[in-house]
C-alpha cells in the first residue's frame, strides 16, 4: 500500500468511476485499475463492487474510504511539519477573515502575536461569512474572524470567543436628504434604495435572514437595489448616488476614499455587529493553542 494507491482509490470512490480518476491525475484507466487490484489484494478484501454501474463501493470499502482520507490528511501534515521544522518554522497558523475586516485592528493582534512567535507562519484568507463557516468545519482553517450573525456558534465541536462589538452606520451621499442628520434609526429608512452588504455570497443564508428580520421589526419590507459582499464596491455605488447602505463603522476610516460620502451612526438597540473569532476544539495545532493565549490576553480591546 502506498500513497498514490490511497489517492486513487478516494478519487475513484468520490467520483465512482475508475475512468474519471484516471483523467484526474493524467493516467489510464489500466493502470487505475490495476494499482486497485494491488490495493485489495494487499488489504485482502474487494473494496470495488465492479458488477454495478458506475462502481460502487463494498462494505470494507465504505469503511476504507474514511481511514484512507484520514490517512492522505495524516500523511500531508507530516510533510508540512517536517518542512516548516527544516526550514526553522515552528507551524503555521491558518486565519480566515470576513471580507472587510482587514480594515479594523486585526493587523494589530496578528503583529503581537507574530513578535512573540516569529517561527511561526501565518496565512490569511479573505471570504464571505459562508465560506468561513464551511472551511473552518472543513478544517481548511485553524481560526476565523466573523459576523455573529451566524449559526456557526450552534455547529458541533465549535468554540469562539467575543472579539468586538462594532456599530453600524448608514453610508449617504453628501447630498442625500438625510446626510445631515446626527443619528438616524432603521425606521428613518423606509422607502430608500439600500445597496446590501451581504454577510454571505448567497442570498437566502442565516445572516441575510437575521438582518432583514430587523427591517421587519422597524416596519418594512427594505427596497433592496443591489447586494454585495464587497465594501467597496457598495460604498462606489453610494457616491455615485445610486443609493445608500449600513454597515459595519471600522470600514468608514480606512475605506474607500470620496468626498461625497457621509457616514451616519445607525441608533437602536441590535443596531450593532459583533464579531467573533470561532475555532474547532479538536483543532491539534500548537501554533492554534498559543494564538490563543495571545488572543485571550487581547480580547478587552473589544469596543
Amino acid at each position: 500500500m502506498n500513497r498514490n494507491q490511497l489517492k486513487y482509490f478516494v478519487a475513484a470512490a468520490e467520483s465512482r468511476s475508475f475512468t474519471k480518476a484516471a483523467e484526474q491525475f493524467y493516467i489510464s484507466q489500466t493502470a487505475i485499475t490495476q494499482q486497485m487490484q494491488l490495493l485489495e489484494e494487499s488489504l485482502g478484501c474487494a473494496l470495488f463492487d465492479r458488477s454495478t454501474r458506475p462502481v460502487s463501493l463494498t462494505p470494507a470499502g465504505k469503511i476504507f474510504l474514511g481511514e484512507a482520507r484520514a490517512i492522505l490528511d495524516r500523511m500531508s501534515s507530516a510533510v508540512e511539519r517536517v518542512h516548516d521544522a527544516s526550514t526553522g518554522l515552528t507551524g503555521t497558523l491558518r486565519v480566515g477573515f470576513v471580507r472587510g475586516y482587514e480594515r479594523s485592528d486585526l493587523s494589530v493582534l496578528m503583529r503581537s502575536f507574530h513578535l512573540q512567535n516569529q517561527n511561526a507562519l501565518i496565512s490569511f484568507y479573505r471570504c464571505s461569512t459562508d465560506v468561513l463557516a464551511a472551511g473552518l468545519m472543513q478544517q481548511e482553517y485553524d481560526i476565523i474572524f466573523t459576523w455573529d450573525s451566524t449559526n456557526l456558534k450552534a455547529q458541533a465541536d465549535v468554540e469562539y470567543i467575543g472579539v468586538e462589538s462594532a456599530r453600524l452606520v448608514v453610508a449617504l451621499y453628501d447630498e442625500h436628504p438625510l446626510a445631515g442628520r446626527r443619528r438616524l434609526s432603521r425606521a428613518d429608512l423606509k422607502g430608500e434604495s439600500i445597496l446590501y452588504m451581504s454577510p454571505d455570497a448567497s442570498n437566502d443564508s442565516y445572516g441575510d435572514a437575521f438582518f432583514m428580520q430587523l427591517y421587519k421589526d422597524a416596519g418594512y419590507k427594505p427596497n433592496i437595489l443591489f447586494r454585495s459582499c464587497d465594501a467597496e464596491c457598495i460604498l462606489m455605488m453610494v457616491a455615485a448616488q445610486e443609493g445608500i447602505s449600513i454597515l459595519p463603522d471600522y470600514f468608514t476610516d480606512k475605506l474607500y476614499d470620496a468626498d461625497n460620502l457621509v457616514f451616519v451612526p445607525l441608533v437602536g438597540e441590535c443596531e450593532k455587529e459583533d464579531i467573533i473569532a470561532a475555532w474547532q476544539s479538536s483543532n491539534s495545532n500548537p501554533v492554534l493553542k498559543q494564538f490563543l493565549s495571545v488572543l485571550g490576553s487581547s480580547v478587552p480591546l473589544r469596543k
